[in-house]
């Protein structure tokens, strides 16, 4: 079990990242504790060198001044005043035979071009270790005299390893505490993203009124899981409208279907006279028009709702648009006894299919006339704001009751008062189309009497 969560971890992309963001993390830490590295040991060494040559520089002027006795003395004094051996004289002849100092014998090691030698140097039995690592300046003095000036460098050696430790390990545990840091990390994601897995699934095995649980804590998660339910609630909303709209169409085209079928084995009978076999040719031809015309305008409202048309969007002109409109539908309007009154203003232009938003406000302006009594009143008013532009069209016809009005922009709904009235209830489905890919509104009120309806279109941004 363990190794398969290991197994699982590796595999993970937000893991390989982690380790990723560890490598980069670890290079910084180990260029910075280098720094600081050098910032402190290099520092000390640098004092103890600065120190041997202002000695050198001192011992050298005593010399000039009172020639060999006089260093000899000062030399003398200084190993006299010092308790430990850490500086470390030596004057020699020409010959390398010590005159006076603490070393024995003069270092065999070889120097560098600026006259540094480093070597070992035997300490005594109260002190502790066998042998001590020096480091000396070499200085030819006149007379063929040699000077040697050094420092015992031991503890700046055992200063330098705790410092080599304490860095060592510091990088070691910073790399550990990222990689428990990126396990963890990675687990925690892990487990959001089986949890996601694991909705995903219920939802393919049918279950569509599943959703992914938040955690509450408005992070980039979060804010995608609920991008991920708003998705699944409006695929959830259209496959129900599938089936509805499969029902539908089981329910409504039925009838057509069977006065087609009953007319067609009448058509079959040898006794129908020729008028009526014309008559009863005729109304099966009308029988298969109207299932025609249902078909296409479903095949519209699904092309319109795929989003196709918005790449050809112009300009669009609504004060010509709505006056046509009113141009077309005021005589119709008249001859059922009718009054009809428009308000249209001047307005900008806004983005558009023109030929889409032509049918869809006849599509309103047809319903209203239809389902408006002699006498009744349809009116149209165009609101030009800074936005969008708003559209009411109100009649006094019956009016949709309020709990229907979602219910109206459903393919095939019709309430039961227009069942007996021609049309197939997709006018107002390919209207909700039409403007669903406009961006835009649409909204029913009551008219008292009547329904107002009201588009709005949005002006580009």
């Amino acid at each position: 079990m363990f190794s398969v969560q290991i197994t699982k971890l590796g595999r993970s992309s937000t893991f390989r990242l982690a380790l990723v963001y560890m490598a980069l993390f670890g290079i910084s830490v180990l260029l910075l504790l280098g720094f600081i590295y050098w910032s402190t040991a290099g520092y000390m060494v640098r004092q103890a060198e600065a120190t041997i040559e202002a000695e050198i520089t001192g011992l050298a002027e005593r010399y000039d001044l009172s020639g060999l006795p006089g260093l000899s003395k000062v030399i003398n004094e200084r190993l006299s005043r010092q308790k430990t051996g850490t500086s470390l004289y030596l004057l020699t002849d020409k010959d390398f035979k010590p005159i006076t100092g603490n070393l024995e014998k003069w270092p065999q090691n070889p120097q560098s071009e600026q006259g540094w030698v480093s070597f070992q140097i035997e300490k005594g039995p109260n002190e502790d270790g066998d042998q001590h690592k020096a480091m000396a300046r070499v200085f030819q003095l006149r007379g063929d005299f040699h000077l040697l000036v050094g420092r015992d460098v031991h503890d700046l050696d055992e200063i330098q390893a705790l410092i080599r430790d304490a860095l060592f390990w510091g990088l070691v545990m910073t790399l550990v505490l990222a990689l428990a840091g990126g396990a963890a990390m990675s687990r925690t994601m892990m487990r959001r993203i089986e949890t996601i897995n694991a909705t995903c699934h219920q939802i393919m095995d049918g279950n569509l009124s599943q959703r992914i649980p938040r955690t509450g804590g408005d992070d980039d998660f979060d804010r995608l899981v609920g991008t991920l339910n708003r998705m699944l609630e409006q695929i959830e909303e259209l496959m129900q409208g599938v089936r509805q709209v499969t029902n539908n169409i089981a329910h409504d085209l039925r009838t057509p279907l069977t006065r087609l079928r009953r007319r067609l084995d009448m058509l079959r009978e040898n006794g129908a006279s020729m008028d009526r076999h014309d008559e009863l040719l005729d109304q099966a031809i009308g029988e298969a028009d109207g299932l025609l015309t249902t078909f296409k305008a479903l095949l519209r409202i699904s092309e319109i709702e795929s989003g196709g048309r918005r790449g050809g969007f112009k300009e669009v002109d609504m004060t010509g648009l709505l006056n046509d409109l009113v141009e077309l539908y005021e005589p119709l309007s008249e001859e059922r006894g009718q009054t009809f009154m428009a308000e249209v203003i001047d307005s900008r232009p806004i983005m558009g299919d023109r030929d889409l938003l032509f049918q869809a406000f006849a599509n309103i302006l047809d319903n209203a006339i239809k389902y408006t009594p002699a006498s009744g009143s349809i009116r149209l008013f165009m609101h030009d704001r800074p936005d969008q532009l708003q559209v009411d069209i109100c009649d006094t016809g019956p009016g949709i009751p309020p709990e229907a009005r979602e219910k109206v922009f459903e393919r095939f709904f019709r309430l039961e008062s227009s069942r007996s009235s021609p049309g197939n209830g997709l006018g107002l489905s390919l209207v909700a189309a039409i403007v669903k890919l406009h961006h835009g509104q649409i909204e029913l009120e009551d008219n008292q009497p009547g329904l107002k309806l009201t588009i709005s279109l949005p002006r580009p941004s």
